[in-house]
């Protein structure tokens, strides 16, 4: 015969103030785990979302990223007329050529952060076909204008439509505000590459982004562009681009396995002391259930379920602050900004998912069992005149 659960329901209400402090430890332990995944999973959807699976990203041999790279006309002018490329109606290839800018924006909030500033030509809209403009429109060349993301924006002094933007060697009018499906894009400024040749003083591009044609041979053209020898470039596909800049989500992901074992062991010990505290002031309880005819194994469930009570409490506190806090960042500072391995800020809005939640969930009954075995142990191995006499 099992302990009715409402028996230990009354226990944790009869003991406010403990249980509040060992259900505000595991919600802790909750919120942390809730926000680096959420940030996890919003760094990894921004960049997987900015490659085209039908884009392949040229770069110099060996270049880890666009910032480390450089590409002259010429070879982009082979390029051009490579096969397997598509082109427009009028026969204009799907080739964009990129120069990459990394000077210094000022946040609203104050201080300075590198942001990505990235020189296209008008075809480079066709090739990211994944840029569409909530405001204004594409930049004009020559005439100093500029066309900026949505988080970018957000974030910057100076980078709202119609405000002037200040970096490199003159001032720069926002005539436009683009979303790119929440990818690292909108984290951008975008400027006429032709102008930003002239404003950072470069003769080459950084890198160039072009479309593979329906049907063609994807990998073929990769291998013929790393073969020829005249231009010393290499492709891969935009998407497994992006994926390899993802990879600095894996070490955050390390980091919240470690701070979530090390806060989770903490969580861990504070159930353990709060259960044992039960069982050394319940003696008399335990020695009258198990009187009453309860066996050990009840004994035991009970208070490992006592346990595991406590912790869904933690649980649940965790989840309403920890939602609360991923909506108040998203909403209010519109998300979080994050180095990339490019050495720019991108702007990451949290993302809060189902697998995020069970996870959370998990660990907060991982953390009941244990916490609740040892003491429920202990308390199912007292006798019961022991327990009585105790008492």
């Amino acid at each position: 015969m099992a302990i009715p659960l409402k028996y230990n329901l009354r226990n944790l209400l009869t003991r406010k103030m403990t249980t509040l402090a060992t259900a505000g430890g595991i919600a802790l332990v909750v919120v942390v785990t809730i926000l680096l995944l959420s940030l996890i999973a919003g760094l990894k959807r921004m960049l997987i979302a900015s490659g085209s699976p039908n884009n392949l990203v040229v770069m110099r041999k060996g270049s880890t990223n666009d910032g480390s790279s450089n590409v002259t006309r010429e070879a982009v002018q082979a390029l051009r007329y490579l096969s397997g490329i598509t082109r427009t109606p009028e026969g204009e290839p799907l080739v964009s050529p990129e120069l990459i800018n990394q000077p210094f924006f000022r946040p609203k909030g104050g201080g300075r952060e590198n942001v990505l500033v990235r020189g296209v030509s008008p075809m480079g809209y066709l090739v990211h076909n994944n840029v569409h403009f909530v405001a204004g429109r594409p930049p004009r060349p020559a005439v100093g204008e500029a066309a900026v993301g949505v988080a970018a924006s957000q974030r910057y002094e100076g980078a709202g439509l119609g405000e002037t933007l200040q970096f490199g060697r003159r001032n720069w009018t926002v005539v436009g505000i683009f979303t790119a499906d929440g990818s690292a894009f909108e984290s951008e400024v975008w400027v006429d590459v032709d102008d930003l040749f002239n404003d950072a003083n470069r003769s080459t591009y950084s890198g160039v982004r072009l479309t593979v044609a329906p049907g063609a041979d994807r990998d073929a053209l990769i291998r013929r562009i790393a073969d020829d020898p005249r231009i010393s470039l290499e492709a891969k596909p935009e998407v497994d681009y992006y994926s390899e800049q993802a990879e600095s989500a894996n070490t955050l992901y390390l980091l919240t396995s470690v701070l979530a074992m090390i806060m989770g062991t903490g969580a861990i010990f504070g159930a353990m002391n709060t259960m044992f505290a039960a069982v050394t002031h319940r003696t008399a309880e335990i020695g009258t259930l198990r009187a009453l005819g309860f066996s050990r194994g009840a004994v035991l469930l009970s208070f490992v379920s006592e346990s595991v009570c406590l912790a869904l409490i933690g649980y649940v506190g965790g989840l309403l602050l920890g939602a609360g806090t991923v909506m108040t960042i998203n909403v209010l500072i519109h998300g979080v900004a994050f180095s990339l391995a490019s050495f720019t800020t991108a702007v990451v809005t949290l993302r809060l998912s189902p697998l995020i939640l069970l996870v959370a969930l998990l660990l907060a009954l991982v953390m009941g069992v244990f916490g609740g075995f040892l003491p429920a142990r202990r308390a199912a191995r007292l006798r019961v005149t022991e327990a009585l006499r105790r008492a």
